[in-house]
């Protein structure tokens, strides 16, 4: 996806750190305590995320939670529409989700589609408990009905803008910034 230049930013690193902090209480809140349950972050920047939740909970609670990584390039519903060869990252869940509590975890939701593609990718492994959605940004604009349990924050933007989680080479949250998209000549 091109993105041009930053327009602001919408969380700095201390910002992201404690949506982020937050965002680990609530699910643990929800899930009372860390049991049965277990993240699955959406390559590649949901995963890095859900690396990141994680951590905040061992901080939290002392207990590590299993966590997996979902490529749902093979279940999207515009594959021929993104590149003739795709790049595929490779799904990673080390363990079995019958009957677990998952916390799929995104960094930006927009349409709901990559949602919609994950999830059907999840059942396609087995039948879990529950599936709830973390994403650090919701920018609005659904196409579909499907809204996250635990959100960092909200910043509704135009489809000509583009919401990105900037990363540090070590996949650790800097910042979250808002762009306007370049068209293509």
């Amino acid at each position: 996806m091109p993105i041009g230049t930053a327009k602001a930013v919408l969380m700095d690193e201390q910002d992201a750190k404690r949506a982020v902090t937050r965002m680990a209480y609530e699910i643990l809140e929800r899930s009372r305590g860390a049991g049965n349950t277990v993240i699955i972050g959406i390559q590649k920047k949901g995963a890095e995320l859900a690396r990141t939740i994680i951590k905040r909970i061992y901080d939290i609670e002392g207990v590590t939670l299993p966590a997996g990584s979902l490529d749902i390039t093979f279940y999207r519903d515009d594959l021929t529409r993104l590149a003739e060869h795709p790049i595929v990252r490779g799904t990673d869940i080390p363990f079995a989700i019958e009957d677990k509590n998952i916390v799929l975890v995104d960094d930006v939701i927009y349409s709901g589609r990559t949602i919609r593609a994950a999830i059907e990718s999840i059942f396609d492994m087995g039948r879990p408990q529950r599936i709830q959605l973390a994403v650090l940004v919701d920018r609005g604009g659904r196409e579909l009905p499907i809204q996250p349990d635990f959100t960092g924050m909200y910043a509704p933007a135009s489809g000509a803008e583009y919401i990105n989680a900037d990363l540090d080479e070590n996949g650790e949250l800097k910042r979250v910034t808002i762009h306007d998209r370049e068209v293509r000549q």
